[in-house]
Order: C-alpha cells, then structure tokens, then sequence
C-alpha cells in the first residue's frame, strides 16, 4: 500500500480521531486550573486550537471560547462542528508568532492555553519570545496562560517511538510517531508521523515529517525570563494532576507550566 506524503493537520477529522480520547481530562483541568489559579470569569483564547476539540468541550462547559489556528482546513472543520453543536466561538485563522484579535473582539481573557507541544512549531526564541508576549497582553490582569510542551534530553542517542490506536464509527486511525535526537546546535528535532487509516472499509496511509523545536528545563527557564508579564506560578506533568504539582526541572519529558499575566 503507497504512503501518501501530506500535512496530518490537512486531515482534521483523523488527526481529532488520534487526540480526542484525552479531551475531557484536559477540560476538566483547565476548569480546574482557572479555579485555582485564576478567577471567577470565563473568556478562554486558544492559540493553535486545531481540530477545535477543547473550543467545543469548553463550549458546551459555558465558556465563551476564541481560538485560531494556522491551517484553514482546522479552522473550517472546528467552525463545522461547533455550529453543528448548536454552539458559538469565534474562530479565526492565525499564527502564534503574530497573531492579532479580530476587529470587535476586546482582551482580557480569563484563560489562555496550549497543552499538547504546539508551541514547539515555533522554531526561533524571537517567534516563541514574541508568542508569549502576545499572549500576555490578550490576558487580563490575574489572567493564566497554561503551556505543554514535552522536554528534550540532549544526551539520547537513539529514536523514540509513539503509537496510538483509535476508532470512531466506522474510521480506524493507527499513528505512529519517531522522534530523532535533537541537534544541540540548531535546537531542532525530526518528527515523522504515519497514520494507517481504515475509513469504511477502505485503508491508506499517510506520512507527514516537521520539526519541533527542542527545550530542556533551563532553556525553558530563560525564554520565561523573556516574557516579564507572565509570573511563573505552578507547574504539573501531563497526568492533569491538580493534587500532584511539579518541580520544572529534567526529571520528567512532559511539563506544563500554569503562567499568570502581572
């Protein structure tokens, strides 16, 4: 069977198949996360929001959700699915590094977040510098910003491999993802993602290779420095543990930072 070389994030209905299983543990922590953290209102911005699963869930939760993302065929297939929803969120094509609010549309949002590495697109310390600045000013006072991102150990000498396995009605999609070691000198990192896909009965597979850009702790550390306007508050892994907060340091792969506008 040929492998079809195209961009996962062309194929939003595979890619929130791949992902959609942690949905509910992410909004619950989110929600969580406000509450702690936060304050009482609920006007959430998600950069990179893709395939819009967390703008519908945090929809249906109350929130009055914003979100962009850089690829059309996302934000089309998120705007598709919250309106089937009988829901609202303003959504809107964008980049992290640029992004700009919508005419009409105010600040002072209550939440912010990109949990899942997203960030990691951003290849230069300007891009991420200027991201999270961006951010901070979208925020209001008090306002958090909740990032994921995975860590790299510069000193693995081998590939690491991924794979999930998850269906909805009659689609079956496999993914598996190789991560290569990462160049300390340019601070990038290989990724291939394959998605093995049975859609009612008829199988293809498609291929998509990117990179990522790569942090350890203190790497983290001094791009935060980077971002005055954002207080560095907590820190938890990628079990969603409210209960079981973390140090940020290279223990762990998985961090993510709670952040709060000044």
């Amino acid at each position: 069977m040929p492998t079809e070389h195209r961009d996962w994030y062309d194929t939003p209905l595979y890619y929130d198949i791949v992902f959609d299983d942690g949905t509910r543990q992410e909004a619950d922590f989110l929600e969580g996360a406000s509450a702690r953290f936060g304050g009482k209102g609920k006007r959430l911005l998600e950069p990179a929001c893709g395939s819009g699963r967390l703008a519908l869930e945090m929809a249906r939760r109350g929130w009055e959700v914003s979100g962009f993302d850089g690829n059309p065929h996302m934000i089309a297939f998120a705007k598709e699915r919250v309106a089937a929803a009988g829901l609202k969120a303003w959504l809107w094509e964008d980049w992290m590094q640029s992004f700009e609010l919508p005419k009409g549309m105010k600040g002072g949002f209550d939440m912010a977040h990109c949990l899942v590495s997203t960030f990691k697109y951003l290849h230069t310390e300007k891009d991420a510098a200027e991201c999270l600045r961006r951010i901070a000013a979208s925020l209001r006072k008090g306002g958090i910003f909740l990032l994921g991102l995975h860590l790299t150990d510069y000193d693995r000498a081998g590939p690491e491999h991924e794979r999930w396995v998850a269906q909805r009605g009659s689609i079956e999609v496999i993914c598996n993802t190789h991560t290569w070691p990462a160049d300390r000198k340019t601070r990038l990192e290989k990724l291939r993602t394959r998605l093995q896909i049975t859609d009612s009965g008829r199988k293809h597979t498609q291929e998509t290779r990117w990179q990522f850009r790569t942090y350890n702790a203190s790497q983290l550390k001094a791009l935060l420095r980077k971002a005055p306007d954002l207080e560095f508050v907590e820190c938890y892994d990628f079990t969603y543990d409210l209960s079981d907060p973390r140090k940020l340091d290279d223990s762990y792969a998985d961090v993510l930072l709670v952040l709060r506008k000044r």
